[in-house]
Formats: structure tokens, C-alpha cells, sequence
């Protein structure tokens, strides 16, 4: 008998009806003779309702007392989905994240895990309980509930997937799978059957919305199987897996976007080690995180750096950079809170010289105008202005025959 991890987000328990037919899905799992354990999030709209109430008293709320108010919405999901399977005859039991011993570090909106003691989950499995898990929150070692940020529930559920062992974690969402691009802006993109560990984590982390890049990695570190399932729409979903043996040789497997880039490029630095330095630290202290960085450096002197964060984080790095100024580290800076990050991802893009040959056409044939460029592996992104995010997303997908 195997142990299953299913996870349902908030579109899939955004209501009472949904909530009734997620009872149905883990009924039919258990009557496959699986033990399963359910990890839920809020039920959609309640985690912004509950931000919205917390803003309205403060703009700036205690961060120990928000995880308090955003981890009561996943109790309500947790408690009306028991209440459905002890109405249709199964026994189910619901437990908050410090009640399975899901102990995190104390960094209150932003947690990390550092372990789960599986005692309690496992002894409600063999008692014959579905278990019904809180996602999206813990508790640290002084017993305060925190909350694990964007992507919260994913991770909750990889991470107790893994300390029990179990077969697979299914993460349900409202989409049937993994596709080539966002199929509400490219028709034609395909559902991909399986997708590899490497190139999942990269599209996760390049604004992919179907899976967290935190849960990717715990996936990752613990070789945990990975499925992505519509909660309302039966299918086999996409495989994430470890064994790259039977999937596609197309160098390009999908395009990921990311719309809420922002970037910074710093002028006139005049040391640009001390820069480094103050820089970077500034920004880790500040809880801001770099994505896309470009050093520009001519005879041997550094003349401008450029990176990239998230658009919510502008303001406050603004103020960094302008302490650089005043601090007559740099000359001037050029911010662009206005950009999109564009992705192409595959296992097969640095053995493949054409890609580049291809992208540069299209972005050529489309009249864009690319900002910044990195590229790994098997990943290229580049900045571009919002306006061209669709057509270019076509273009590409067009471009690269990610419709066959």
C-alpha cells in the first residue's frame, strides 16, 4: 500500500462544490487501495481578503502577527474537506503544520523547512485516516506559526511527501499539466507527458505558474516524483522525472515568462569590488533577490553593472542604490520598473547552435528590442517591454515548432 501526497491549490477548494469534489478525487485514489495524505490551500480569494483586512489597520503589519491571520484560511479548506469525507463514510482527520511537527526557521512571512517529524501523519495513516495537512504554514522552534511565502502549499506538500516516502506528490491545480507556453496566449501549445527535473525547476523559476521553484528544489534534493493533474478534468497530467531516456529531442522544450521584471543598470562605478561589496549586501539585508546580472567592463575597468529583481522590490532598491551615489561608489543610475523576462528552456540548447541564430531572427522579424541577455544550460532569458510579450510569445513558439 503506498502512500500518495496530493495537493490541491485554491482554485481547487475556491468553494463548497469544489471542495465536495476534491472528496471525490481522494476517494477514488484511497479505493486504489493507496493511503493518502491531502495538503490544502486557502480557499481562493481568502489569503488576499485576509492581507486586505491586515493592510486596512496597517499598511505595514507586524510580520509574526500576519503568518497568525494569512494560516487561519488554510484551517477553514482543511476542516470543510474532513467534514465531506466523514459525510460520504471515510475517515479523515485535519492537522495544522505545528500538529505534524512541520518545524521552519523563524523568518515570519518568508520560511524556510527544516524538518517534519512524521510520527503523527503515520499513525493516522495506519489507523486508516485520510490526512488532511495545512499547506503554506509551519512553526518554528518557539512554537509561533509562520507562513512559507509564495508557492507556500507546494512546498509543504513535496517536503511531507518526502519524510514519508511516499510513491508520488500530486500537485492538482487548474490546469491539466505542463505546457510548451500559457496556452490562453499560444493556442497551439502542447501539454507535455513528461518533463525533466532540470527543465521544470528552470521554468518554475522563470515565472512557469504551474509549480513553485522552492518545491522543484525540495523535489529536486530528495528525489521526489512529481506529477501535475487538473482538479477538474481527469488525465495522466505531466510526469516530472529524474529519467531524461524517453523524453522529447526538440533543443527547446518550453517558454516560460515572467511579466513583474524590474532592472537596474549602475553607471560610473568608481570601485567596483567595494561596490560589490555594499551592493549586495545591502540587498541581502534587505531581503531582495537578484536574478539576472551583466557586468559591462572595457580595458580592464568596470564601467556599468546591470541586474534584475522582482517589481515589488523597485522602491526599496532605489533607495539602495541611491545610498551608493550618495556614498560616491557610483555616478548615476537607469531604472526600468517596467519589463518582461522572456525564457526559452530545454535540455538541448547549448548543444544546439542554431538557437541563437533562431531567437536573434525572430526577435529580428518582430522589430523587438532585447535589454539584457543571460543564458545557461539549458536556459536563454532576455528583458523585453511588455507590450511585445504576447506576439513574441507566439513568434517563438512558431519559431521553434513547439506545436509538434
Amino acid at each position: 500500500m503506498a502512500i500518495i501526497v496530493q495537493k490541491f491549490g485554491g482554485t481547487s477548494v475556491g468553494s463548497l462544490e469544489r471542495i465536495e469534489a476534491v472528496a471525490e478525487q481522494i476517494i477514488q485514489t484511497k479505493n486504489r487501495g493507496h493511503q493518502v495524505v491531502a495538503v490544502l490551500s486557502a480557499m481562493s480569494g481568502e489569503t488576499n481578503r485576509l492581507l486586505d483586512l491586515a493592510h486596512q489597520i496597517d499598511a505595514k503589519p507586524s510580520p509574526r502577527e500576519l503568518d497568525m491571520l494569512l494560516a487561519s484560511g488554510e484551517q477553514v479548506s482543511i476542516s470543510l474537506l474532513a467534514i465531506a469525507l466523514i459525510k460520504r463514510g471515510y475517515s479523515a482527520v485535519s492537522l495544522l503544520a505545528n500538529q505534524i511537527g512541520l518545524r521552519t526557521n523563524n523568518r515570519f512571512n518568508k520560511a524556510r523547512i527544516k524538518y517534519i517529524d512524521n510520527t503523527r501523519m503515520l499513525t493516522e495513516l495506519q489507523q486508516g485516516h485520510v490526512v488532511i495537512v495545512a499547506g503554506f504554514q509551519g512553526c518554528d522552534d518557539e512554537g509561533n506559526i509562520t507562513t512559507l511565502g509564495r508557492g507556500g502549499s507546494d512546498t509543504s506538500a513535496v517536503a511531507i511527501a518526502a519524510s514519508l516516502q511516499a510513491k508520488e506528490c500530486q500537485i492538482f491545480t487548474d490546469v491539466d499539466g505542463v505546457y510548451t507556453t500559457d496556452p490562453r496566449i499560444e493556442a497551439q501549445a502542447k501539454k507535455l507527458e513528461q518533463v525533466s527535473f532540470d527543465e521544470m525547476l528552470e521554468m518554475a523559476s522563470s515565472g512557469a505558474k504551474v509549480l513553485h521553484s522552492r518545491s522543484v528544489e525540495f523535489a529536486g534534493a530528495h528525489q521526489m516524483p512529481l506529477r501535475v493533474l487538473s482538479s477538474f478534468n481527469s488525465g495522466t497530467g505531466t510526469k516530472i522525472t529524474f529519467n531524461e531516456a524517453n523524453l522529447t529531442n526538440n533543443p527547446v522544450t518550453a517558454i516560460a515568462s515572467q511579466k513583474d521584471e524590474a532592472m537596474f543598470t549602475l553607471l560610473g562605478i568608481k570601485d567596483f569590488k567595494l561596490l560589490h561589496k555594499e551592493l549586495f549586501l545591502a540587498l541581502a539585508e534587505a531581503d531582495i533577490e537578484v536574478d539576472m546580472l551583466q557586468q559591462s567592463v572595457v580595458n580592464h575597468s568596470s564601467n556599468d553593472l546591470s541586474f534584475t529583481l522582482h517589481r515589488n522590490d523597485y522602491s526599496s532598491a532605489s533607495e539602495i542604490i541611491s545610498q551608493l551615489i550618495r556614498s560616491n561608489l557610483i555616478e548615476d543610475y537607469i531604472g526600468d520598473s517596467e519589463l518582461v523576462k522572456l525564457s526559452l528552456i530545454g535540455r538541448g540548447i547549448r548543444a544546439n547552435t542554431s538557437i541563437n541564430r533562431l531567437l536573434f531572427d525572430c526577435l529580428h522579424e518582430n522589430n523587438v528590442e532585447l535589454f539584457l541577455m543571460s543564458s545557461s544550460e539549458i536556459k536563454i532569458s532576455f528583458l523585453v517591454k511588455p507590450h511585445v510579450h504576447d506576439s513574441l510569445v507566439k513568434a517563438l513558439h512558431k519559431k521553434f515548432k513547439l506545436e509538434q
